[in-house]
């Protein structure tokens, strides 16, 4: 999995950018706030990669600092939001502020991000605020919990759920449960959800 880049940028657009590593140029999607960041074409740039695989593609988002990728992580794992709203909402406003209105639960500002409705606000601002409020005070995200949510939607969709189904229940349980919860105790919660929806 891809971490870091440093090469040459070879292409830069407001949404995407070329960086050539070792005669190999990855493209790289960045939110507007990086962009700004970036030097001149054909100097030498620096970012932190988030690589995300999918069943037929694999991408990479690139942003400029840690707090952002940490924010833009923290995003995707809200149920709606994929990666290329995840890069919109940080291209719509700056991460400190964004961080901020999540802690606040400031519905009507997070409203006023592009491509945020009202659904999706109040989702950002019920599972993200206490992580807000951790990186805004610069505690660093912790890549386990992003592990074992990943790790709860694949085992509830190997026991034939749909990913949306996994996604839900997997949410419900992580929100039911204490943080320091096992992965055997968080897909039982979650089948036990599942097993009370009509």
């Amino acid at each position: 999995m891809i971490a870091r880049l440093e090469g040459k940028l070879t292409r830069r657009r407001p949404d995407e950018i070329i960086v050539s590593v070792g005669g190999i140029g990855y493209r790289v999607v960045v939110p507007l706030s990086t962009y700004s960041a970036l030097p001149a074409g054909g100097e030498t740039a620096s970012l932190y990669i988030h690589t995300h695989v999918r069943e037929d593609a694999l991408a990479l988002y690139g942003f400029a600092t840690e707090r952002e990728q940490d924010l833009f992580e923290a995003l995707i794992t809200v149920s709606g939001i994929g990666p290329r709203l995840a890069t919109n909402i940080l291209s719509g406003v700056d991460a400190a502020e964004l961080l901020r209105v999540i802690a606040e639960r400031d519905l009507e500002r997070l409203q006023s991000i592009p491509g945020v409705g009202r659904k999706t606000a109040e989702r950002i601002a019920l599972e993200l605020a206490e992580r807000a409020r951790l990186l805004s005070a610069g505690v660093p995200a912790d890549p386990q919990a992003g592990r074992l949510d990943a790790d709860l939607v694949s085992a509830l969709v190997n026991l034939g759920f749909s990913r949306t189904q996994a996604e839900r229940a997997g949410r419900d349980a992580r929100l039911a449960l204490a943080p320091e919860a096992s992965l055997a105790e968080m897909v039982r919660e979650a089948l036990r959800r599942v097993s009370r929806r009509p």
